[in-house]
């Protein structure tokens, strides 16, 4: 069994709200985001940096539902700082040979200058034929996945 590693969730183009260094670590992103992408709390998370080039990886915190924050904490802090815009990725554990048996979702939300959802992506590979086809596909009212 060859385990590996599938994009299933991004934020792309989150503006970071607030920057603090005297916080334990992590990054704390609105609740209604990281629900509608499917990143669950204390999920690690790779952070893009699309301002300064910065790359890091730390875990979620969950913030207030419809408060658009995204805030760096602890060490992240001095790698983002507000205003900033970063791509923020999940990842999760698959076997391969399952992904080319069943197929692989991943979700996308494209944010607006306020950190909402401006658009909602479904990126699927589907099986066909010993191969994974690649679809990408939008929708103005984004689902919110169950697990």
């Amino acid at each position: 069994m060859t385990r590996i590693r599938m994009m299933h969730a991004k934020l792309h183009k989150v503006r970071v709200t607030d920057a603090n260094v005297n916080y334990v670590g992590s990054v704390t992103i609105d609740s209604e985001l990281i629900d509608k992408v499917g990143i669950i709390p204390l999920q690690e998370v790779e952070i893009w940096n699309v301002s300064n080039g910065n790359r890091l990886s730390t875990y979620v915190l969950p913030g207030e539902p419809g408060s658009s924050v995204i805030c760096l904490n602890g060490a992240a802090a001095h790698l983002c700082a507000p205003g900033d815009f970063v791509i923020i990725a999940a990842y999760e554990e698959c076997d391969r040979a399952e992904v080319f048996r069943t197929g692989h979702e991943a979700r996308v939300v494209i944010a607006d200058q306020h950190n909402r959802c401006k658009q909602f992506f479904s990126q699927t590979l589907t099986p066909c034929q010993g191969k994974l086809l690649f679809h990408s596909e939008a929708s103005e009212t984004p689902a919110t996945p169950n697990s």
